[in-house]
């Protein structure tokens, strides 16, 4: 049976913030009754996500009507330090595997698209090579994909060497200097990811769709306005993807533990709304003073609170923070490695998430009517929280991201907690994030915005032979 289902191809950068939204949209295809095959590399997480799935490379596992395996490559990368190298040779070794691997198949289940997140964009061009259609996942907002296609297009004038200050007139909601996606600014660290997220901009006009995980509602404006500035890109929003996957049964998740349970035991001792939610992300590694700083503001507050400290990943010659032991001496807390994000944002006892404010946790808070204590440290983090504070109001500021370049002293974190979590304004600030999480259940509901985009996307995708080789997108 598994050989007369269309089979699509998933191509993830190995990173937890890339696989999740990845893994979830193979679900959604899987359960309308394809096969996907989900690829990505071995380290860092490849074999942390085998063993707690219980994954066996390249067996099928039912999803809905379809079915999905995995399959995990070596990129021969030791040293994970040097971001240039390590996406150079990613590149290569993985150029070489999908064409390996869209071989093995292409006898019984020949593979019908490639589908990839952008840090890997290379992946268009060798689903043009092997002449095999192609969409793109976009794991940032709508607003960040115009940011970076204006600046590609040279449609506005954004910071340079000699002008770093100037303000940048993208649409419905100009950006200072240090509120457009920090990897576009001269004075970046990390100029080379904005690099290569410009490389998949550039190659727009390749996927025969880009998917972006958003909802119409939410960033309409930016939306209606990008389909009249670029028509021949099909652009369609179909999130928040972890809403629209809960209605899939499926024991597959992105997790990289085996432990996640704790963590709700733990809650459900809780009073409602008594809780503050900490986590910066799988990649964002804090200055120990600054994890100080932040401790003893919490201590402060005297809120309890759940707090996601994780290790460094291997590879990379980084410090782990060490929490003061005045955050377990007062027991009002819980500190863990991992905790599953989605359902710890949606139980009753969390009042507000101090987030590094990356798209998925962005996503997810705003969306499970969650308050957000804004602290992005770079890349489409600051631009996130803009949106969050200024444009859909449900987060307050904590930091400005790597421009600002300071240490938050624990006085701001504790003034900050208090009043995403009581008061007049906390109550403002979550009555927004309860609306938009109405809106976004809209969408992916039967009928919705998402779910229609979704199901076209499908449909298109069922149709591979005969549409979508046949399309003309100049």
């Amino acid at each position: 049976m598994e050989s007369s289902m269309t089979h699509v191809m998933l191509i993830s950068f190995p990173g937890q913030g890339h696989i999740s939204p990845l893994l979830r949209l193979g679900k959604l295809i899987a359960s309308k009754g394809l096969l996907v095959t989900f690829v990505t590399t071995e380290e860092p997480l490849g074999k942390k996500m085998r063993q707690a799935n219980k994954i066996q490379d390249g067996v099928l596992r039912p999803v809905g009507l379809g079915f999905l395996r995995f399959e995990f490559f070596a990129d021969g990368f030791v040293c994970r330090d040097n971001l240039d190298l390590l996406l150079k040779d990613l590149e290569v070794s993985g150029r070489r595997e999908i064409k390996n691997l869209v071989k093995k198949y292409e006898k019984k289940q020949p593979v019908r698209c490639l589908i990839n997140n952008a840090y890997v964009p290379w992946v268009c061009d060798v689903a043009e090579e092997l002449q095999i259609p192609s969409a793109v996942l976009w794991v940032q907002s709508y607003a960040c994909l115009a940011a970076y296609y204006y600046f590609h297009r040279r449609l506005v004038n954004f910071p340079t060497e000699t002008e770093p200050e100037i303000s940048v007139e993208v649409p419905f909601k100009p950006l200072k200097h240090d509120e457009i996606p920090s990897f576009l600014h001269p004075s970046s660290r990390f100029r080379n990811v904005g690099d290569i997220i410009l490389e998949q901009i550039k190659r727009l006009h390749k996927p025969f769709s880009i998917l972006i995980d958003t909802f119409q509602d939410l960033e309409r404006d930016t939306i209606n306005h990008m389909s009249k500035l670029c028509p021949q890109v099909i652009i369609k929003p179909i999130g928040p993807l972890f809403m629209m996957s809960k209605t899939i049964s499926s024991d597959i998740t992105g997790d990289i533990s085996e432990h996640v349970g704790d963590s709700i035991e733990w809650l459900d001792t809780k009073e409602p709304s008594s809780v503050v939610y900490i986590s910066f992300g799988t990649v964002v590694h804090l200055k120990q003073e600054q994890i100080e700083e932040i401790a003893h503001g919490v201590l402060s507050s005297e809120m309890s609170f759940l707090w996601v400290e994780r290790p460094p990943w291997e590879g990379f010659s980084v410090e782990p923070n060490v929490l003061p032991r005045e955050l377990s001496l007062k027991g009002k807390g819980k500190i863990v490695e991992w905790c599953p994000q989605e359902r710890v944002l949606a139980h009753p006892s969390v009042a507000c998430f101090l987030s590094h404010c990356g798209w998925n946790s962005t996503m997810e808070a705003l969306t499970s009517g969650v308050p957000m204590v804004c602290f992005p440290q770079w890349g489409d983090q600051v631009t996130n929280a803009v949106y969050m504070i200024n444009v859909f109001k449900t987060g307050v500021r904590l930091s400005r991201g790597e421009a600002e370049d300071r240490i938050v002293p624990r006085e701001e974190v504790s003034k900050r907690l208090l009043e995403a979590s009581v008061g007049e304004k906390a109550v403002e600030l979550r009555e927004n994030a309860l609306r938009w999480k109405e809106e976004a259940e809209a969408a992916v509901a039967c009928g919705g915005s998402s779910r229609k985009s979704f199901q076209e996307f499908v449909d298109k995708l069922t149709d591979v032979r005969t549409t979508l080789h046949t399309k003309n997108v100049s």
